[in-house]
């Protein structure tokens, strides 16, 4: 178990920069987050594997800026799109193989978007065969205001899917749906792959770790119990933090108490 940092923190710095100010500071476990589809090619594309490869960085997930069309593209009636989206999909699986990066992020579909759970599992399935062929694994993260905000979607998703049902636990998110992460961890268990990390208190639930009052030793004491050997990235939006050099004094202080406490 180690922590990282995801570029998105730094968003609306382009993806490049973000990710080089995160490397010189010291950050050697990170998740991309494109922002835009030209990112997908060189010259950024290069730019980022030398930076990778200069520092030793460690590229666990992608988070793909697509998210707002997944419902459209991937959750619908309509076959065509399916195809498209699983056909463009694959730029960001074969970029993810530039880097070996493993996880991703999936955010699925909107409940203003009326679609079946069981059709939902097999749209699921389809996408994460597609990845697979690229040795990546889709995970489905929990987000409020998604179908994925629900726990009970995500535990039928789990019965219904067995081992080829994996998720990113989001803990920031989790509390704005009114649930528990703790919780999340014990229905959802060893199907837990990837986790993005907030701190949860009275100043909110977008904050650095140890800023906030959450048993987070307990949570990644839960983590471990079910096996859990992943990362745990930090997300945090702007505003919740002074910039790449206080994110990556962050991320040493949440590698150094993982190393205490959870004994990684």
């Amino acid at each position: 178990m180690k922590a990282g940092l995801s570029t998105a923190c730094l968003y609306p710095m382009e993806v490049e920069k973000s990710f080089r100010q995160l490397a010189e500071n010291g950050v050697r476990t990170a998740e991309i987050f494109v922002n835009s589809n030209c990112e997908l090619s060189d010259p950024y594309r290069r730019e980022m594997l030398e930076v990778q490869k200069e520092y030793g960085i460690d590229v666990v997930s992608v988070h793909p800026f697509t998210c707002s069309i997944e419902p459209m593209m991937l959750f619908t009636a309509y076959e065509r799109r399916v195809a498209d989206v699983l056909d463009y999909y694959k730029r960001f699986f074969e970029y993810m193989n530039f880097f070996s990066a493993r996880y991703f992020v999936l955010h699925g579909n909107k409940p203003q978007n009326p679609f079946s759970d069981e059709k939902y599992f097999e749209r699921y399935c389809r996408l994460k065969e597609t990845a697979e062929e690229f040795d990546v694994c889709v995970v489905q993260e929990n987000v409020s205001r998604c179908t994925s905000g629900s726990l009970e979607f995500l535990v039928k998703m789990k019965n219904a899917l067995g081992d080829k049902a994996a998720f990113v636990l989001d803990t920031k998110q989790a509390h704005r749906s009114g649930t528990d992460p703790l919780d999340m961890v014990r229905a959802l268990g060893e199907n837990i792959k990837h986790v993005h990390f907030s701190d949860f208190g009275k100043s909110g639930d977008c904050l650095k770790f140890g800023f906030g009052e959450y048993n987070n030793l307990a949570l990644f004491s839960e983590l471990k119990k079910y096996g859990f050997d992943g990362s745990i990235i930090i997300e945090l939006y702007k505003g919740s933090h002074s910039g790449a050099s206080d994110l990556a004094e962050n991320c040493r202080t949440l590698n150094n108490f993982l190393a205490k406490n959870i004994f990684c």
